[in-house]
């Protein structure tokens, strides 16, 4: 079996593709660039970087076993938690080196994506299509300008070398290519879950374009048809993988509590928002305006709208059978579009949300194939033609770079993103909620409240804004106020270590400091490694003159983040009262090294170097 290669000598052939490559990674460049001025978010960034102790330390020993055997953020994705701790020991909690990792991830995938399809069908410029619209298309931006979001460019990563280490198979079968595809596919599902729709598309590439049924011709191999039950044996392992993947992630995303119960979203419910989701994702794909990171799940769905997608997305599946014959393309880009979605498209719900971009991160490639693929043969043919053509695929992705390129510029920081999502979305708690916390760590604490506020307007059991306003209101001096929401946040959600944290030290305030201890304790038997529980719980006991596990609640704080002013500060103070002045002297230091205007650790540290 060979690939075969039409019109052009081998040469010309491979200076074509890699002058195509390295455009591809250059408008990729173009887009991204501002990505590398822009911050970490106040959204699951803390969660995945600049709040886990694991990965802000690097690539240590403990922390890759802790990838291993963590299901942190409701995922067991080791490979993702490495990423990311490498991210983390070559540049720190500088943004810009995540966010740059990120947008090379994106580029590796499109030119990959481009030489991977152009092997299997020898159509250089269709492929390069398909490739140009996957790496430029706004719907895109979240899976590569989010650090977060990391998981979806590695794992994509693995998926499209797992499809060149398949197709090398079917090229000329050998064991260790074999076993080469399905290493990789391994690594994939280490780097997120919804790489266990693959061996379904594998399936589908046997289909078109790889020929290697009765059914459809192939598009660039000399190829014999396989009969159907030794394709459907090849992906067993392939199965058998992506059903331990499942489990894991079934049993991770239920021990965290990411995944909605029957009861709270009902299965009719979902089955509608699936349909309204599938065509709302086409229309995004081609109308991609009003972005935003999150869309919350509506209160009610019209029924006339659901029964539409229905029936619209069964009429397209009805003709695109009907037309296989003449196009067999339409099955595999139609089908790979249906399928890679069922993950996440809501029937098994995990978050709030009601659809997000990211998810079409691979799924849209199925969509892009049938746009390419849709354009006649006559048209790269007649001069007149492929001059129209060139045009219109050239405006096509200019449109895309610059709606990339604004979409971009929204991920600059948490502020900006939700005040954008604000505007192209309705009742959007979850934005109301992580635009009021941006407001309230920018000092803005009016604004923050309002819009707190109004997040429990919409949500009133919206447990983290509960937190987060209470928060505010105790900034604010409103200690009553913020204790009642405090004390509500922990109503809704008992297990909320940051609201027993936080309630703690509104107790503290309010003078009641054995009830915030308690508080303290118990938030950090939920979480033990709250590194701000650990820094309240050791300023509170050295207020009751338990110097020794103040200290050692301090120091603790500090192993988890090494970088805490305040923490080294009240160490400084602490070990001054315990008579260990050059260690006090030090921790004083590092702390206005961090915070060089940080005036209680100044004026400790000058009272110590007048003692000495």
């Amino acid at each position: 079996m060979r690939f075969v290669f039409w019109g052009m000598s081998a040469s010309r052939q491979r200076q074509q593709a890699i002058l195509i490559c390295v455009c591809l990674a250059v408008l990729i460049a173009a887009v991204y660039w501002p990505v590398g001025h822009a911050g970490f978010l106040n959204y699951d960034d803390d969660e995945y970087v600049t709040a886990n102790p694991h990965v802000r330390g690097g690539l240590t020993v403990p922390g890759v076993v802790w990838a291993f055997t963590a299901c942190h953020a409701s995922n067991w994705h080791p490979l993702t938690w490495l990423s990311h701790a490498l991210d983390c020991e070559c540049f720190g909690m500088n943004a810009g080196g995540h966010h740059a990792v990120s947008v090379l991830l994106h580029a590796v995938n499109t030119v990959v994506l481009f030489l991977v399809w152009r092997r299997m069908t020898g159509a250089t410029w269709r492929s390069a299509g398909v490739a140009a619209l996957f790496g430029l298309h706004p719907l895109h931006v979240e899976s590569v300008a989010w650090v977060s979001e990391r998981k979806d460019v590695l794992s994509t990563c693995f998926w499209l070398l797992t499809m060149w280490g398949y197709v090398r198979y079917v090229e000329q079968p050998s064991g260790w290519r074999y076993l080469l595809a399905l290493g990789l596919y391994t690594l994939g599902l280490m780097a997120k879950p919804m790489v266990v729709t693959l061996p379904f598309v594998l399936l589908l590439l046997d289909y078109w374009p790889l020929g290697r049924t009765r059914w459809a011709k192939s598009a660039a191999i000399e190829n014999v048809s396989t009969p159907p039950s030794q394709l459907i044996k090849e992906k067993l392992p392939f199965l058998a993988l992506g059903a331990v993947s499942g489990a894991l992630t079934y049993w991770a995303q239920r021990g965290g509590g990411a995944m909605a119960s029957l009861v709270g979203v009902p299965m009719g419910m979902r089955i509608a928002n699936a349909l309204l989701s599938y065509v709302g994702y086409i229309s995004k794909t081609f109308w991609p305006v009003g972005l935003a990171v999150f869309y919350p799940l509506p209160a009610g769905l019209s029924m006339a709208a659901v029964i539409i997608a229905g029936v619209g997305l069964v009429g397209i599946t009805a003709a695109v059978i009907w037309w296989a014959r003449r196009g067999p393309w339409f099955v595999t880009g139609w089908f790979w579009y249906l399928g890679t979605l069922v993950p996440v498209i809501g029937l098994v719900r995990v978050g709030a949300q009601s659809m997000a971009d990211r998810y079409t991160y691979v799924p849209s490639i199925g969509l892009f194939i049938l746009l390419c693929w849709s354009v006649p043969g006559r048209a790269m043919k007649r001069q007149s033609m492929k001059v129209i053509t060139c045009v219109a695929a050239g405006a096509a992705l200019a449109v895309c770079m610059a709606l990339s390129r604004v979409q971009v510029r929204y991920w600059k920081d948490s502020e900006t993103l939700f005040r954008h999502a604000l505007d192209v979305t309705r009742d959007n708690w979850l934005a109301h909620n992580s635009l009021g916390n941006a407001l309230m760590e920018s000092g803005r604490l009016p604004e923050a409240i309002e819009h707190l506020e109004q997040a429990l307007r919409i949500d009133p059991d919206y447990a983290q804004a509960h937190n987060n306003l209470g928060n505010a209101l105790m900034g604010s001096g409103r200690l009553p106020e913020a204790i009642e929401h405090l004390e509500q946040a922990l109503r809704i959600n008992p297990d909320s270590a940051e609201a027993h944290c936080s309630l703690g030290a509104a107790l503290e305030r309010a003078g009641r400091l054995q009830d915030a201890i308690g508080h303290y304790e118990q938030a950090l038997r939920i979480k033990p490694d709250l590194a701000e529980a650990h820094y309240n719980l050791g300023t509170a006991l050295g207020r009751v003159g338990r110097v020794g596990e103040a200290i050692e609640h301090l120091e603790q704080a500090l192993r988890i983040k090494p970088d805490y002013a305040e923490a080294h500060t009240n160490l400084g103070i602490t070990l001054g009262q315990a008579g260990r002045i050059p260690e006090a002297i030090e921790h004083l230091e590092r702390a206005l090294r961090i915070k060089p205007d940080l005036t209680p650790a100044k004026n400790a540290l000058a009272r110590l170097q007048a003692r000495q």
